[in-house]
């Protein structure tokens, strides 16, 4: 058996310039089908919002998305996730995490993310890491970047 996770992320009117963004970061295409393309009125409020989305890139990122409906005015873009004490505190129930082998392709990808973002973490080595960071980007989701550890010899 074979089971493939993606995270499915909820927009408030704003699914398309997300998933147009992750693009930007990670590569890759982009499918998006409207509430229009599966039957409703051209004329009816929200017809144009993302009822299906998704980013796919060769390398192994993926991601979905979709505007919920009657939700609209774009989501929230304030920061609920910080450093306080040597701790994260955070009211969101999940972050995204992307690994990378190297750490040229992970500050790459945080350069691209880091737009307009508020920094939980700077990208910098830490104990377990050559690179670690997390950011909440202007779509109000928390990423981890980071850069798988190498293996130590046996």
């Amino acid at each position: 058996m074979t089971i493939t996770t993606t995270t499915h992320l909820n927009f408030h009117g704003d699914a398309r310039q997300a998933l147009e963004f992750y693009r930007s970061v990670f590569g890759g295409e982009v499918t998006i089908a409207t509430y229009r393309d599966f039957g409703m009125p051209a004329e009816a409020p929200g017809a144009d919002g993302v009822v299906f989305g998704e980013v796919v890139a060769p390398e192994g990122f993926r991601v979905m998305a979709y505007d919920v409906p009657g939700q609209t005015g774009g989501t929230r873009r304030t920061a609920s996730t910080r450093r306080e004490n040597g701790v994260t505190l955070t009211d969101q129930p999940f972050f995204l995490s992307v690994r990378y082998d190297s750490l040229d392709d992970a500050q790459a990808s945080w350069r691209r993310l880091a737009v307009g973002a508020s920094i939980v973490e700077p990208l910098a080595a830490s104990a377990w890491s050559p690179g670690f960071g997390m950011l909440t980007d202007v779509f109000g989701v928390t990423w981890i970047v980071d850069v798988a550890a190498a293996n130590p010899a046996t």
